[in-house]
């Protein structure tokens, strides 16, 4: 060697293995902050509220039963029983808050009437 000194180098399997810690250090962050970056506060609010199965049927009946049907067995729209155990909570507002899947419309009442319509959901088995 021609009188020039060597930096040392790391082993390859060092580097391989800081690599791979990086990148499932990524993995998890990513799996537990985007959740939670995505919740808009609406959802949140909602979320954070106790709903009256009683009032969240009167709500059904009177927004939604025109075509999911009066026991919401489903006519233009599809059955919701077992709904809750298809679609996590935050599916559900979304679904019904966005109206993104035709005919259905876009409605969002207040996160109180929203967290009685989930109750109301969730009991339908």
């Amino acid at each position: 060697m021609n009188g020039q000194v060597m930096p040392p180098t790391m082993p390859r399997g060092l580097v391989a293995a800081l690599v791979l810690a990086a990148a499932a250090a990524c993995v998890v962050l990513a799996v537990l902050l985007l959740p939670a970056a995505r919740t808009d506060p609406y959802t949140r609010q909602t979320l954070e509220l106790r709903g009256s199965v009683e009032h969240g049927a009167r709500l059904f009946r009177l927004n939604c039963a025109g075509c999911h049907g009066i026991a919401a067995q489903g006519l233009v729209g599809p059955d919701l029983h077992g709904v809750s155990q298809r679609k996590s909570q935050r599916q559900l507002i979304q679904q019904v808050v966005s109206g993104r899947t035709p005919p259905m419309p876009r409605f969002q009442p207040e996160p109180q009437a929203m967290a009685d319509l989930l109750s109301y959901l969730n009991g339908l088995v």
